[in-house]
Order: structure tokens, then sequence, then C-alpha cells
């Protein structure tokens, strides 16, 4: 082995060779120490690469890609192939600290032994029977849920947009139910600027987004968007007797990392109450441990009549879930909703695993320790930048705020090792760590994004 280190100059990096991996490429270990630590070896400091090399393997994948695939996805040019922990590596052998956990849904990284061990014990067993049968992990996770949040019952589903058509489903049933005598039960809903509840035609509907509904024109009708915050506008429109249900999310990470605050809460559960609608709070990426709360409601005191659920929930294997209270589930019968492969023994199982891990108190209480420690160290680091407007968030979903786009940064980051992700109108860097990352990574990542912060200069203005 060679007894020369390298410096990364953009990341902060010591780096020594320590082996192969099965792909047959180098993959080094990094560990963040100032660049005087060098253990007394020779330094040599490397440029920041102008883009990332690919071999054979990777090209050649690429391209099946864009031949096989529908082309949905604009996608990073990077082939990762395993991970551990908050590491994930490409099948060159390059490492790169994961602050996106698969879009916050690896809560536990990569490679939990304890999830691997849930999702290998339960593939021996039974994997999946479907709905038209009992199955043990199913119903243990829906009293779980039950047990740890608001909620009464459980329906589940296999993806967050799932769920959240789960809940257009539930709230128009039970307005139905509840204004039996009535020719015209209320049908409308109440979303917010800069939400997002997913891409299926009902949730599409309920997205803020004029992109990501026109092509698909006409959607649900029925949806009035008003200004996250506004909660004069929302109760007035509350009151007027046409609305089933109110979606929000309580944090909207999509959106922007945008906090709803509690008199906002409180004033939709009082104009809900009192008229006889549904509140309901999209869960899918804000939920499950990621703010330090177990819940994000939990940190404003308001409960909701339905929560959608799903990102982390089984800690990467496609699950969802739709939580209500008893008068909501009253009004569902047999056939009302159903899926083929939703709760199934195996994603239950997992989940099970997942949520026993992260609802322990001294799992949360890291999870918001680590948070603001995060915050603390972007703030000092960046707030000096002048692109950088804001650095906010709860726990560890954090945004940082430009007054320009952020993919120069984002696109500089990858090159230096570090993922991370975008959100709002393209202006806002999002981390969304495993809620298992270490202080040191952290650091690692908080350094990262200074030395990055260049390449934002000459970007456009957002």
């Amino acid at each position: 082995m060679s007894s020369t280190c390298f410096l990364n100059n953009v990341a902060g990096f010591i780096s020594c060779p320590v082996g192969l991996r099965k792909y047959g490429k180098p993959v080094v270990a990094a560990k963040f120490i100032k660049p005087s630590a060098c253990l007394g070896v020779s330094v040599q400091v490397a440029e920041p690469k102008k883009e990332l090399e690919l071999g054979l393997k990777s090209k050649e994948l690429i391209e099946a890609e864009a031949k096989y695939l529908v082309g949905t996805y604009a996608r990073t040019p990077v082939v990762l192939s395993h991970g551990k922990g908050c590491k994930l590596y490409d099948m060159e052998g390059r490492e790169y600290l994961d602050l996106t956990s698969g879009i916050a849904v690896n809560a536990l990284g990569h490679g939990d032994v304890d999830w691997i061990g849930a999702v290998t014990s339960q593939a021996n067993t039974l994997t999946h029977v479907s709905n038209v049968f009992y199955s043990v992990p199913q119903v243990k996770l829906a009293k779980r849920l039950v047990e740890t949040s608001f909620a009464d019952r459980v329906f589940f589903t296999n993806s967050g947009t799932e769920a959240n058509e789960a809940a257009i489903k539930f709230a128009r049933k039970f307005q139905r139910c509840t204004h039996s005598g009535h020719e015209s039960p209320p049908t409308g809903f109440i979303a917010f600027t800069n939400c997002f509840h997913g891409r299926t035609m009902g949730a599409v509907a309920l997205t803020s987004k004029e992109h990501y509904r026109s092509p698909f024109e006409p959607v649900m009708p029925g949806v009035t968007f008003l200004e996250y915050g506004n909660a004069q506008a929302a109760r007035e429109l509350i009151l007027s007797g046409s609305i089933a249900a109110v979606f929000i999310e309580p944090i909207q990470g999509e959106g922007g990392i945008y906090s709803a605050t509690k008199e906002f809460l409180q004033s939709l559960r009082s104009a809900c109450d009192e008229a006889g609608a549904l509140l309901i709070y999209d869960e899918v990426q804000c939920g499950l441990g990621r703010t330090g709360y177990l819940w994000a409601y939990e940190a404003y005191g308001i409960v909701p009549d339905i929560m959608s659920l799903a990102k982390p929930l089984a800690g990467g294997l496609p699950i969802g879930a739709v939580l209500v209270k008893e008068r909501v589930a009253a009004a569902i019968k047999h056939g009302d909703h159903g899926s083929t492969f939703a709760g199934g023994p195996l994603v239950c199982h997992a989940a099970l695993t997942v949520l026993d891990k992260i609802s322990d108190p001294a799992f949360l209480s890291s999870v918001s320790q680590k948070g603001e420690h995060f915050k603390q160290l972007l703030r000092q680091k960046l707030g000096g930048n002048k692109h950088v407007k804001e650095v906010r968030g709860q726990g560890l979903i954090i945004g940082i705020e430009l007054d320009v786009m952020a993919k120069p940064l984002v696109d500089t980051c990858l090159l230096s090792g570090l993922l991370v992700l975008t959100s709002g109108k393209g202006n806002i860097v999002r981390l969304v760590p495993p809620l298992t990352v270490s202080d040191e990574e952290l650091g690692q990542a908080a350094e990262i994004l200074s030395k990055c912060l260049p390449s934002l200069d000459g970007s456009s203005s957002s």
C-alpha cells in the first residue's frame, strides 16, 4: 500500500486505499480530519474533479436504462452498487456520504443488521398471501401503529401516494355516511401552496405544482389551493360547508422544508370540528422519527382524523399506511377499498423492526440532538455566504434556502462524495440523512457543503 494519503481539497477527507470489493475496484476509507493531521505522511492536494469518470459497466447500464425504461426520471449519472450505514458506493468503487437516504426512506441507513435479519427470516417463512387471508405480521404492525399514535385503526397500502388515495376515498365515504339525508354531501378538498401528495390521479390533483398536474388534466375536480399558513382563508372555506377534508403536511418536504405553525394547525382543527370536515396529515416524508418525534404532529399537540405514512416505515421495502380514528373507520365497509400486495407478511415484519427501533425514546432524542447540532454547524459554516438565505427544519429534515438555483451546489457535492437533494422551486438543498447518521458524518457533510459553495457564484437567481 502506498504511504501517500490523498487529501480531497473539496471534501476535506483523508483517503487511503484499503482493498478491493467484488467489482474489482478499490474502495477508499474516508475519515474526516484536519489537513494538518495526516499522521506525518506526505499529503497530495487533489483538485476537484470536473466530472465523474464512468467505467464500462456503468456506461453500458446507463445506455440500457435509456433503451429499456420509460423516460420518467432525470437520473444522476451514477450507478450505485452497494451501501453500508450512511455510505454508498458506485460501480467504480467511489464512496459517498448519503444525506438523501433514498428520499427519506432508509431511516436506519443501508444494511442495518436487525432489518436484514427481519427480512431474511420472514422471507424464509412467508412472503405473500394477499388480503384474502389473515397474516400475523400485518395485525402486529397495525396494533403497534395504533398503540403509538392517535389512531384507532389502520389500512395498509404500498406507497405514500396510495395512502393518500385511500385517504381521499375514506374522506368522501365518511361525508356520504354522515350526510345520508342530504343529496349533496361535501366533496371538496383543501390543499396548500408548495404541497406534494403524490403522482396518482387523486393525489396529483392535491399537489400544488402545476407541472405535475397539467399534462394529465382533467384531474380530480374539487380541490382548492390556499396559501400555506393562511388560517383565515382556510377557515372561511371550511365553514362554507363544501369541504370534505383538508390535506396538509405538518412539514413540507418536496415543497421546501416549510413547517406549519401550531396556531395554523389549531385553526384548521377548530374549523374542521365546527364544520364536520376531516383534518388529514400527510406525514409520508416528515413522520416516523424524522423530526425527533415519532410523529411530526406530536410537536404541535394537535391530532388529525387521518394520517398517511410511507417512506421509512419498512426501511426500504414498499409500504404505506393510513391511520384513522374510529369514526372514520366506521364508514368503511367490505369492498370499499383494497389492495393485493398491501400489508404483506414480508414488508410488515420489516416495518415492525423499523418501528421498534425508531420509537425508542433514546433513539428519538438522538435525532433531535443531531438535528440541532447539524443546523448549528450549517449556520456557522454557510451562514456568511451571500447566497445562503436560511437554514431551517426540525430534527433531520433540514433545508438550506439559496437565492440561486441549488443544482450547481448539488452537482459539486456529488463530485466531492456527498449526496444531497433539492426541493422547493429548485433553490433549496434538502438534507434527509439516515436517522442513524453520526455527528462525525454530519460534520463531514457540513464541511463539504461549505467547500462547495463557490460553485454557486455565477448561477442564475431563483
